[in-house]
């Protein structure tokens, strides 16, 4: 296949989704993808979801800089670096967002991205196994499916939210957010179901869609319009060339450093790394969100927890059974309960999100107590801190510098301290009382605002959500990146498609609204 109409860099969640539906529609396209393949069994397998983000195989290996509002702590920021994007490494949950999100995106210049406009597109991509509803999709290449709840603290989780006076939510990617129940996931007959097998292999089965494993180095311009992508292959440097137009899917950090790489970003800051400005757009790397949690965890008073699967032999036995039956608890990521609630009555949709995890343990799966226990991953959904994406050099090669400057904001210490209070009047309700041992973190003793704030300093991580690095905006918005056709301003033949064009976080995980975005794009280029 020689030039292709649409040269697409990154085969992540809206990556791979658009190629689907570009490939599926006649098209094209050349799919550059720098990571390699995600057939591994660390990959495919639901259980063992940390370990490929602390892989350098599967990761791009990021952290932010030293945050001045958490003791200067550097904080990991894995971006999957394999076909799948971060959708390969990721925990697998799935949440579309509020409605109130994208309301919110359409009210602040993001003009047809409200919720009745994206709605169409997140039933459109999925097959969701909770039987008919109108809010759901029944037909789309993206299974959406929740865990079985078999261990016993799962239920009780959803029951004590209920008994702390909130309600139960049969399914928060429908008609109702707010409350307690079942999650969901992207998780297929014991398989991860990411965007490389939802999308990347049908779109491969149409023979219109040809994937390079390369390092895109920079935008190829003719003035302002984009014709190509120049990538380093094998130690060569090649350009390769679009008929129609080049489409950045490489991730909220990854896309602003190739706008910036290719003179598109804040003018002085290129400057300052020798690059000619070809546009001056000072919203390009501005803008990044992320969501901060903490765990809350308990001791368990009966063996019911993960922890009696916690050792070699017990590993070995889940894998052998997921490897055989595709069963068991390595075809489930665990995270089968949750809550999403407000912090306070003045607030008007949720802004506090719960995993719950049948265990006490750390992201990177080592265990946090001996013996068994549970943890709910808690944290606030609007952080109205704001961060950077920089580049360090001129270097394509090179990590840019990524500052979340995570906690800048007032309002966060004021969100995460009712998530630590909020959190307890849930593990104190009735249902737990059967289970609930001792508070292991963060520990009866930490009760003032001053205690609570000095362990979110020490222990919050991050979700591993960043975006907005490239907001949709009206074009006469100097922080805009993206028109509503997520066009790049001031370029052409040039468009983003992933979460960097958030212009502000949903409530939730992202791959949802990533690949959502992903799907859209392609109606925009097609001009449907």
């Amino acid at each position: 296949m020689s030039q292709s109409d649409y040269v697409i860099v990154g085969a992540g969640s809206a990556g791979c989704a658009l190629a689907y539906r570009l490939t599926e529609a006649g098209r094209t396209v050349t799919l550059i993808e720098f990571g390699g393949s995600d057939r591994g069994v660390f990959i495919q397998m639901p259980g063992a979801l940390s370990y490929p983000m602390n892989m350098p195989r599967y990761d791009w290996g990021y952290s932010s800089q030293p945050e001045p509002h958490l003791n200067n702590r550097r904080l990991a920021t894995p971006r999957g670096k394999v076909l799948g994007g971060s959708s390969s490494i990721n925990g697998m949950v799935f949440v579309r967002g509020n409605r109130k999100d994208f309301d919110h995106w359409a009210a602040s210049g993001a003009t047809g991205w409200g919720y009745e406009d994206v709605l169409p597109y997140f039933k459109r991509m999925e097959t969701w196994h909770g039987g008919e509803s109108a809010w759901r999709g029944d037909s789309g290449p993206l299974h959406i499916t929740r865990g079985k709840r078999r261990n016993p603290l799962f239920n009780t989780f959803i029951k004590a939210g209920q008994e702390a006076g909130w309600p139960y939510t049969a399914d928060y990617n429908g008609e109702h957010q707010e409350g307690f129940g079942p999650m969901e996931a992207t998780i297929w007959k014991g398989r991860r179901w990411s965007a490389a097998n939802a999308y990347l292999r049908p779109a491969r089965k149409t023979g219109r869609l040809r994937v390079i494993r390369a390092l895109a180095q920079r935008i190829l311009l003719n003035g302002t319009r984009a014709f190509g992508v120049e990538i380093e292959r094998d130690g060569k440097v090649e350009q390769i060339t679009a008929g129609s137009e080049v489409i950045l899917s490489a991730g909220s950090i990854n896309t602003p450093k190739l706008l910036m790489l290719s003179g598109i970003g804040p003018e002085a800051h290129l400057r300052d790394h020798g690059i000619a400005p070809v546009a001056d757009r000072p919203g390009v790397g501005a803008n990044l969100q992320d969501h901060l949690e903490i765990y809350m965890q308990y001791k368990a008073l009966k063996p019911v927890s993960l922890y009696t699967y916690y050792n070699l032999l017990g590993k070995a036995r889940v894998g052998v059974e997921w490897l055989l039956q595709k069963t068991g608890l390595g075809a489930s990521n665990q995270f089968e309960s949750c809550g999403f609630i407000r912090s306070g009555e003045d607030i008007d949709y949720p802004d506090i999100q719960y995993h719950f995890l049948p265990l006490a343990v750390r992201y990177d799966g080592k265990a946090a107590a001996k013996g068994h226990g549970f943890q709910a991953h808690v944290g606030p959904m609007r952080s109205k801190s704001r961060g950077t994406v920089r580049l360090a050099s001129a270097d394509p090669a090179e990590a840019p510098e990524i500052r979340f400057d995570y906690m800048s904001h007032p309002d966060d210490w004021k969100e995460f301290r009712a998530c630590v209070r909020l959190t307890r009047q849930i593990f104190d309700q009735p249902a737990f009382a059967e289970y609930r041992g001792d508070e292991i973190q963060p520990g009866t003793e930490v009760q003032s605002d001053e205690q609570i704030d000095g362990f979110i300093r020490k222990h919050a991580e991050s979700a591993f959500h960043p975006c907005g690095t490239a907001k949709i905006g009206q074009p006469d918005d100097p922080q805009a990146v993206v028109d509503p056709d997520l066009r790049v301003i001031g370029t052409g033949n040039l468009r983003v498609a992933d979460s960097s064009v958030f212009p502000r976080i949903t409530n939730g995980n992202l791959n949802g609204p990533s690949i959502m975005i992903g799907e859209k794009a392609a109606d925009h280029i097609l001009e449907k």
